[in-house]
């Protein structure tokens, strides 16, 4: 029988997900899936082969339904504006109970099993009450989920600078920490404007080359090494990764940039680029302004409470 990898929800999980009696789905074709949460609409990605799926980090099974028809495509536009007046209900509330945190969106499942808020909070929310409440409100599950700014561009966030999706919202399933030192080793400027994302955090785009720039790197001699080459000795100064060249300062203390093929042999080697000593070693630069390159974020928690039975006053059980 065969296996898919299916993207679905709000957040894009992926998931390896069987067929019901063997039917085969193209890659694209849009479907309904029954995930872990309850009923959820999906796109297939590709058949899960071994290979692929031993390439995923972290997958949910569950199981394709049948292909998105007129119909389901109907009653998901209607899902989509039945969520912002259940996003604006909640907003109601959470003013009325003066809660601390700020609602980004709402998620109502296909199969209405549950209505899903994604919030964020700079600290922990007791909202037992509000969950309580929107239960006796929507009459169906509540769940509220804590997110980050990245996962919060990751809702919202349409294009990125380059006039592309963002890929937060497209590709990406995973968001690894992205730091100063991958912009700087790519000599992108260090203006925070150009190299934050929709998240205001730096670009994932960052690190897609920064492995490559590393292995580039390692073929040149390090900042600060005494090197001979076709001009005479020289000290490194700066290394321009993808062009293959460097800038040394020879003894009658000429600056020049030459090609890595012009170097002769390596006298002394500076230190490892991370290190202070490196540091000390380059050409001074001026001073950069000042960027939030904190990419780390604790996983969004999901936090979920009884949610009430239709048609009874009292909260049913729920997980």
């Amino acid at each position: 029988m065969p296996k898919y990898v299916v993207r679905y929800g709000a957040m894009r999980q992926l998931g390896v997900f069987s067929t019901r009696g063997g039917d085969r789905y193209p890659r694209g074709r849009q479907v309904i899936a029954r995930t872990g949460r309850g009923q959820e609409a999906g796109e297939v990605l590709c058949e899960a082969t071994e290979h692929v799926v031993s390439q995923l980090k972290e997958t949910r099974s569950g199981q394709i339904l049948r292909g998105l028809s007129h119909d389901d495509e109907v009653e998901l536009r209607k899902l989509q504006e039945q969520q912002q007046q259940e996003l604006e209900v909640c907003r109601r509330r959470v003013a009325e109970m003066g809660l601390e945190m700020e609602l980004v969106d709402a998620e109502h499942l296909y199969g209405g099993e549950r209505v899903v808020f994604y919030y964020l909070a700079e600290d922990r929310v007791d909202f037992r009450e509000l969950v309580k409440v929107l239960a006796k409100d929507l009459q169906t599950r509540i769940e509220m989920r804590q997110i980050g700014v990245r996962d919060e561009a990751k809702l919202l966030a349409d294009y990125g600078d380059c006039g592309k999706p963002v890929c937060c919202n497209t590709h990406l399933s995973e968001m690894p920490p992205v730091s100063m030192k991958m912009a700087k080793l790519q000599k992108a400027t260090l203006d925070p404007t150009k190299i934050s994302g929709r998240c205001g955090r730096l670009k994932c785009c960052l690190r897609y080359e920064y492995d490559t720039y590393r292995e580039m790197q390692r073929e040149l001699p390090r900042v600060g090494s005494e090197v001979v080459t076709r001009e005479g000795k020289g000290k490194v100064l700066s290394q321009e990764v993808l062009a293959g060249q460097l800038l040394i300062q020879t003894e009658d203390n000429r600056r020049i940039a030459i090609d890595i093929s012009q170097v002769l042999s390596v006298i002394s080697r500076g230190a490892p680029p991370d290190s202070k000593q490196a540091n000390q070693t380059t050409a001074p630069q001026r001073k950069a302004p000042e960027v939030n390159t904190d990419q780390s974020e604790q996983p969004p928690t999901e936090n979920t409470e009884p949610s009430a039975d239709k048609g009874q006053g009292e909260p049913g059980s729920g997980s």
